[in-house]
């Protein structure tokens, strides 16, 4: 006989489309009513992508087929569209708009906002604005260089990876610096935000340049930001600066949604021998258990110092998430393919995941 476990067993086989979780430690099952051999299901998500609903209710049905053939399963989805609770911001048609902040250079602060972009528009309608006018990057990040179209004097975006993009990457031909006073890059900033026709979206995510200068500024003047993001990394030198970014968030009462400590740590991985007997080893005062297949796993703290979660322990506001050192994250910023499309079962995707799902908790509670 079927019981309501046998259901609940299957059901956790099934990942949500775009993710590497399942569906029941997504928390998205609300119902399981279970009568004989006549099974209903609730389902609540939140996406205005349709075709979530669609790919779900066929994952599930085809899983309970094989599993359970006698059984007959009826699923009623309840959609919470996220515009319903969206703030009203000064571009029309966007839901939310999320700032990727660090004041501090080098921290790997476009790597952390690409995939988290990425990440959202597995689910979700996401743009993405490159506001580094110095130094724009997204054209490398996706590997596109292509010029915007106009549509009454409107750029249009570069669509890539099912997002929306602009930077200035795409408008600056060649390699030639951008030599601009302050008043010229607030102008710019200002057109990327009136004069983008970015559609409909449910979220905005805006990469910022280091410092806490013009275009900062003009950002939180412009817009009714729904929060920022903070990424840093372990080493003391960083938190003085990300210290600066997070006052200059608060001092224009845009709310601080979490940090993100990247470079966290490295992974080292490896075999030894098989006819080496011991049973562990020494690296710089590191003891590496070996298992009984010669394997060996260490966590390994490059970089020194407080960390993120001082920052987060201080402002009061959550760490969302630690991104390890991983060779293949830069790799896939050199190849134009963001990380968490190529690598979607990998613990570092599955981090990016629970970063989503802290801003997503955080927004709908603010």
């Amino acid at each position: 006989m079927t019981t309501r476990s046998d259901i609940i067993d299957i059901l956790k086989t099934i990942k949500y489309p775009g993710f590497s979780r399942d569906i029941v430690s997504f928390g998205i099952i609300k119902e399981i009513e279970l009568n004989e051999n006549n099974l209903n299901l609730v389902i609540s998500i939140k996406s205005t992508n349709a075709k979530v609903a669609d790919e779900l209710e066929k994952l599930i049905i085809n899983k309970l087929r094989l599993r359970k053939p006698k059984i007959s399963t009826k699923i009623s989805f309840e959609i919470e569209d996220i515009q319903t609770s969206a703030k009203t911001s000064s571009i029309k048609g966007i839901n939310y708009i999320i700032a990727v902040a660090s004041a501090k250079g080098g921290v790997g602060k476009s790597t952390v906002a690409i995939n988290l972009a990425s990440q959202l528009s597995k689910t979700m309608r996401v743009g993405f604005l490159d506001l580094d006018i110095y130094g724009p990057s997204l054209p490398l990040m996706v590997g596109d260089s292509s010029t915007p179209l106009l549509d009454q004097d409107k750029l249009i975006p570069i669509e890539k990876y099912d997002m929306k993009l602009m930077s200035f990457g795409f408008l600056n031909s060649g390699d030639s610096p951008a030599i601009w006073r302050g008043p010229m890059v607030s102008k710019l900033t200002n057109q990327f935000f009136d004069n983008v026709k970015w559609g409909d979206l449910d979220f905005l995510i805006i990469d910022l340049p280091p410092g806490t200068g013009d275009i900062q500024l003009t950002l939180s003047q412009k817009l009714a930001l729904d929060g920022a993001v903070i990424v840093t990394t372990p080493q003391q030198i960083a938190l003085e600066d990300v210290r600066k970014g997070t006052e200059m968030f608060r001092k224009v009462n845009v709310p601080i949604l979490g940090i993100i400590e990247n470079m966290s740590k490295l992974i080292l991985r490896g075999k030894i021998n098989s006819n080496l007997t011991f049973k562990n080893f020494k690296i710089n005062s590191h003891i590496v258990e070996v298992n009984s297949d010669g394997e060996f796993e260490l966590e390994y703290k490059v970089f020194d110092g407080p960390g993120g979660l001082s920052e987060s322990n201080r402002i009061d506001v959550p760490m969302i998430g630690e991104i390890h050192l991983d060779p293949k994250l830069s790799r896939s910023i050199d190849n134009g393919l963001p990380y968490v499309l190529n690598y979607e079962n990998s613990s570092i995707t599955q981090e990016f995941e629970k970063i989503v799902s802290e801003i997503l908790s955080k927004l709908k509670n603010e």
